[in-house]
Protein backbone atom coordinates (compact mmCIF):
# COMPACT_ATOMS: atom_id res chain seq x y z
CA UNK A 1 0.00 0.00 0.00
CA UNK A 2 1.18 3.58 -0.84
CA UNK A 3 2.29 5.81 2.01
CA UNK A 4 1.02 9.34 2.35
CA UNK A 5 4.75 10.60 0.96
CA UNK A 6 4.82 8.45 -1.96
CA UNK A 7 1.23 9.63 -3.70
CA UNK A 8 2.13 13.08 -2.53
CA UNK A 9 5.50 13.13 -3.65
CA UNK A 10 5.38 12.80 -7.53
CA UNK A 11 2.87 15.56 -7.73
CA UNK A 12 4.50 18.04 -5.77
CA UNK A 13 7.67 17.13 -8.21
CA UNK A 14 5.64 17.88 -10.97
CA UNK A 15 4.07 20.74 -9.41
CA UNK A 16 7.85 22.28 -8.33
CA UNK A 17 9.20 21.72 -11.92
CA UNK A 18 6.58 23.69 -13.87
CA UNK A 19 6.07 26.58 -11.73
CA UNK A 20 9.20 28.34 -13.10
CA UNK A 21 7.68 28.27 -16.80
CA UNK A 22 4.03 29.67 -16.12
CA UNK A 23 5.06 33.07 -16.14
CA UNK A 24 6.94 32.41 -19.38
CA UNK A 25 4.15 30.92 -20.84
CA UNK A 26 1.62 33.71 -20.05
CA UNK A 27 4.19 36.49 -21.59
CA UNK A 28 4.58 38.40 -18.41
CA UNK A 29 8.48 38.12 -18.21
CA UNK A 30 11.47 39.89 -20.84
CA UNK A 31 13.75 37.54 -22.12
CA UNK A 32 16.65 37.50 -20.10
CA UNK A 33 14.26 36.36 -17.04
CA UNK A 34 12.73 33.96 -19.41
CA UNK A 35 15.96 32.46 -20.25
CA UNK A 36 16.52 32.32 -16.26
CA UNK A 37 13.26 30.47 -15.99
CA UNK A 38 13.41 28.14 -18.38
CA UNK A 39 17.41 27.18 -17.20
CA UNK A 40 15.85 26.91 -14.18
CA UNK A 41 12.59 24.68 -14.74
CA UNK A 42 15.48 22.47 -17.21
CA UNK A 43 17.71 21.78 -13.87
CA UNK A 44 14.78 21.08 -12.05
CA UNK A 45 13.61 18.30 -13.99
CA UNK A 46 17.27 16.89 -13.77
CA UNK A 47 17.28 17.03 -10.18
CA UNK A 48 14.04 15.28 -10.04
CA UNK A 49 14.91 13.10 -12.59
CA UNK A 50 17.73 11.94 -10.56
CA UNK A 51 16.07 11.59 -7.10
CA UNK A 52 13.98 9.16 -8.77
CA UNK A 53 16.44 7.08 -10.40
CA UNK A 54 18.45 6.77 -6.83
CA UNK A 55 15.31 5.94 -5.26
CA UNK A 56 14.19 3.34 -7.94
CA UNK A 57 17.97 1.79 -7.88
CA UNK A 58 17.60 1.62 -4.02
CA UNK A 59 14.14 -0.21 -4.08
CA UNK A 60 16.14 -2.49 -6.60
CA UNK A 61 18.49 -3.43 -4.68
CA UNK A 62 16.25 -4.32 -2.01
CA UNK A 63 13.50 -6.60 -4.53
CA UNK A 64 16.64 -8.42 -5.47
CA UNK A 65 17.80 -9.38 -2.67
CA UNK A 66 14.31 -10.95 -1.55
CA UNK A 67 13.82 -12.67 -5.11
CA UNK A 68 16.72 -14.89 -7.09
CA UNK A 69 15.17 -16.31 -10.53
CA UNK A 70 15.56 -19.91 -10.90
CA UNK A 71 15.86 -20.01 -14.39
CA UNK A 72 13.65 -18.40 -17.65
CA UNK A 73 10.62 -19.82 -17.51
CA UNK A 74 8.94 -20.46 -21.23
CA UNK A 75 9.95 -22.23 -24.71
CA UNK A 76 11.77 -21.14 -27.63
CA UNK A 77 8.34 -20.63 -29.59
CA UNK A 78 6.96 -18.21 -26.78
CA UNK A 79 9.76 -15.87 -27.31
CA UNK A 80 9.59 -16.34 -31.29
CA UNK A 81 6.17 -14.98 -30.77
CA UNK A 82 7.35 -12.18 -28.92
CA UNK A 83 9.80 -11.43 -31.21
CA UNK A 84 7.15 -11.88 -33.95
CA UNK A 85 4.41 -9.23 -31.91
CA UNK A 86 7.33 -6.92 -31.50
CA UNK A 87 8.20 -7.06 -35.54
CA UNK A 88 4.54 -6.57 -36.42
CA UNK A 89 4.05 -3.82 -34.49
CA UNK A 90 7.33 -2.38 -35.21
CA UNK A 91 6.58 -2.41 -39.38
CA UNK A 92 2.71 -1.48 -39.04
CA UNK A 93 4.24 1.54 -37.06
CA UNK A 94 7.12 2.44 -39.14
CA UNK A 95 4.62 1.79 -43.04
CA UNK A 96 2.17 4.20 -40.71
CA UNK A 97 4.19 6.86 -40.29
CA UNK A 98 5.94 6.68 -44.18
CA UNK A 99 2.41 7.01 -45.06
CA UNK A 100 1.44 9.64 -42.93
CA UNK A 101 4.67 11.42 -44.13
CA UNK A 102 3.09 11.36 -47.61
CA UNK A 103 -0.23 11.95 -47.93
CA UNK A 104 -0.33 14.74 -44.90
CA UNK A 105 1.44 16.98 -46.78
CA UNK A 106 -0.64 16.15 -50.35
CA UNK A 107 -3.67 16.70 -48.53
CA UNK A 108 -3.55 20.09 -46.44
CA UNK A 109 -1.67 21.22 -50.36
CA UNK A 110 -5.37 20.34 -51.40
CA UNK A 111 -7.14 21.34 -48.43
CA UNK A 112 -5.19 25.30 -48.90
CA UNK A 113 -6.96 25.03 -52.39
CA UNK A 114 -9.78 24.45 -52.56
CA UNK A 115 -11.74 23.87 -48.85
CA UNK A 116 -14.48 21.40 -50.07
CA UNK A 117 -11.68 18.78 -50.20
CA UNK A 118 -11.56 18.22 -46.49
CA UNK A 119 -13.05 15.16 -46.08
CA UNK A 120 -11.50 13.56 -48.74
CA UNK A 121 -8.20 14.55 -47.91
CA UNK A 122 -8.54 13.36 -44.30
CA UNK A 123 -9.76 9.80 -45.76
CA UNK A 124 -6.29 9.21 -46.92
CA UNK A 125 -4.64 10.38 -43.87
CA UNK A 126 -6.80 8.01 -41.57
CA UNK A 127 -6.29 4.96 -43.74
CA UNK A 128 -2.70 5.45 -43.38
CA UNK A 129 -2.83 6.01 -39.61
CA UNK A 130 -5.42 2.45 -39.93
CA UNK A 131 -2.03 0.25 -41.26
CA UNK A 132 -0.55 1.53 -37.31
CA UNK A 133 -4.12 -0.20 -35.71
CA UNK A 134 -3.79 -2.92 -37.86
CA UNK A 135 -0.33 -4.20 -37.17
CA UNK A 136 -1.21 -3.38 -33.30
CA UNK A 137 -4.56 -5.78 -33.32
CA UNK A 138 -2.23 -8.84 -34.83
CA UNK A 139 0.07 -8.59 -32.71
CA UNK A 140 -2.37 -8.87 -29.59
CA UNK A 141 -3.54 -11.75 -31.43
CA UNK A 142 -0.55 -12.95 -31.87
CA UNK A 143 0.29 -12.45 -27.77
CA UNK A 144 -2.94 -14.05 -27.04
CA UNK A 145 -2.09 -17.21 -28.76
CA UNK A 146 1.12 -17.61 -26.47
Amino acid sequence: MLTIFEAVAPLLSIVLISLPVIPVLSGKVSAKNAKFRVLTQISLFAAAFLGVLIFQVNGLVAHAAETIPTGIAGTNAQGLGFIAAAIVTSASALGAGFAVAAAAPAAIGAISENSENFGKAMIFVALAEGVAIYGLLISILIINKL
